[in-house]
């Protein structure tokens, strides 16, 4: 598993680098999509779930701020998530 684990880090860093030339170079949207596969190897790497990165999807996705009263409206709204996790 250790001997995995090196191989995945390696990976992740050229990913890394890959994605930061991306970015730099003009290509924002090639860039977002290595960024995903950055993810992916991480979530591996630390053993986080579908259901756990889900949950923490849901958890830090705005409430609806029409049924929301007590919100106080000088905080800005958040953003929705640019990727959700369908299986």
């Amino acid at each position: 598993m250790f001997d995995s684990d090196e191989r995945l880090l390696s990976v992740l860093a050229t990913l890394e680098e890959c994605r930061a030339a991306l970015a730099n170079g003009g290509n924002p949207e090639t860039a977002h999509l290595v960024s995903v596969a950055v993810l992916d190897l991480r979530m591996k790497l630390n053993r986080i779930t579908d259901a756990e990165l889900r949950a923490l999807c849901d958890e830090i996705s705005p409430v609806d701020a029409t049924t929301d009263k007590t919100r106080d409206s000088r905080l800005p709204l958040r953003r929705r998530p640019l990727l959700r996790l369908v299986k």
